[in-house]
């Protein structure tokens, strides 16, 4: 959900009830109908402001942990109810956020695998500036670790180690998805440092910060929690893609512009990223270790010119500066700043593997927009994903206002963040489950 406010207000005003969404696989497919069942929306907590997040704890099968914007962490219990208090709240360590619409706050957070007999919990918020930081720029994205209660059921913020500091230079594009993958190490995405076409203040002038592995921007990043590096507060994993020289050593995969949701299926291991677009196309990637994916060579799947963004270049490098091959989305469809277009960005996602038989083994995800928010499906069969709507009651088919997240609860089922508003403001902010 998180891009350039007037972005969103112009792809506001260009939003058709009715519109295309294309999916590319490899070869490109085209979409499907529908999923023949259609689905329900339940509702089991509002009151929120702006809940852009959800994550659930090893060793805690009774709540979700659902993150608001605003820079607190609220446990949603089994019963429906969310518990007195919030587990976490970091309200005081964030930058002031702007009402209308905002990339920064609170973003994520993630639990020790070992939880919580290992009570750390991990989490991506966006700081005021440090000192130091290079002139102009606009915040301080930070991940901490933070120690839980000792029965794992709230944490106290002064207990917060900086794991990671980067100095962003634009409110916009900070990524902010912190998470453990089943190798044990922590994942954490990062944007291109804002603004537009990957340039600017703070962005390589030459290439694009997607494509520069000399920094961090437009990343997903690997660390080893479990030992310090070299005067940092995590180790490299050795078989990182630059974790011997010719590049960050942090590095997993690059060429994104704003990875902003990223999950692990918990049956096949794969790293799905949702990748904001800027003005044409929106895509999900299946992530892997050392992938080039293409920021800002290509949008989504299709060459891209910074001169001349809404164009439509008739060729482009299909390699990277190294030689490697530039690795296509998984899924795409086009923005609403487009004719035809479906939604303002991209807005993930998790795989299912739960009781609704229609859904099994697809990637959950969905678009923003005002005015009710598509949700969707990519199901893979014999190597190709394809896209199918999933419907979500009559008579739109459309989660009601503006849709910020879709994550699993503690018993693998959907959950569908959202709110009435576009940005942290107001109660209206609400979290659904989906129901077969």
């Amino acid at each position: 959900m998180r891009k350039a406010a007037l972005v969103l207000i112009a792809a506001a005003l260009l939003i058709a009830a009715a519109a295309v969404f294309i999916l590319v696989s490899n070869p490109p497919q085209g979409s499907e109908p529908p999923i023949e069942q259609e689905l329900g929306l339940e509702l089991v907590a509002d009151g929120l402001v702006h809940p852009i997040a959800a994550a659930t704890a090893p060793g805690i099968d009774d709540r979700v942990f659902i993150v608001d914007q605003v820079g607190t962490v609220h446990m949603l219990m089994a019963d429906g109810t969310l518990a007195d208090g919030p587990f976490l709240d970091l309200r005081e360590e964030i930058v002031e956020l702007s009402p209308g619409y905002d990339e920064r706050g609170l973003l994520s957070i993630a639990f020790h695998p070992d939880y919580p007999s290992d009570r750390l919990v991990y989490a991506f918020y966006t700081a005021p500036l440090r000192a130091g930081a290079p002139d102009g720029y606009d915040h301080t994205n930070v991940v901490v670790e933070l120690t839980a209660s000792e029965d794992g059921l709230s944490v106290d913020g002064s207990t917060a180690r900086t794991v990671l500091a980067i100095d962003h230079p634009a409110m916009n594009h900070n990524g902010g998805q912190v998470l453990f993958g089943p190798d044990g190490h922590l994942y954490v995405t990062v944007g291109d440092g804002g603004s537009a076409n990957d340039e600017g203040l703070g962005h390589n002038a030459t290439a694009g910060n997607g494509q520069d592995t000399d920094v961090l921007f437009g990343k997903v990043l690997r660390l080893d929690i479990e030992r310090e590096g070299n005067g940092t507060a995590y180790g490299i994993p050795k078989d990182n893609p630059f974790a011997d020289g010719g590049g960050r050593p942090e590095i997993f995969a690059y060429g994104f512009r704003n990875p902003a949701y990223a999950t692990f299926d918990a049956g096949t291991g794969g790293l799905f990223v949702a990748d904001a677009g800027q003005a044409r196309w929106e895509e999900v990637d299946l992530v892997v270790n050392g992938g080039n994916y293409g920021w800002r060579i290509k949008e989504g799947a299709h060459c891209f010119d910074p001169a001349n963004p809404r164009g439509d270049p008739t060729g482009c490098p299909d390699r990277g500066a190294r030689g490697e091959e530039l690795v296509d989305p998984i899924a795409e469809f086009r923005n609403s700043a487009q004719p035809g277009g479906e939604g303002a960005t991209v807005i993930g996602g998790a795989v299912y593997h739960g009781g609704i038989a229609a859904l099994d083994g697809g990637y959950v995800f969905g678009a923003f927009r005002g005015g009710g928010s598509p949700l969707f499906i990519i199901l893979q069969s014999d190597g190709n994903w394809t896209r199918h709507s999933v419907l979500v009651g009559a008579p739109s088919g459309l989660v009601p206002g503006y849709l910020l997240a879709v994550a699993l609860d503690q018993d693998g089922e959907v959950l569908v963040l959202g709110s009435d508003s576009a940005g942290p403001a107001g109660t209206s902010g609400k979290v659904w489950r989906l129901t077969g």
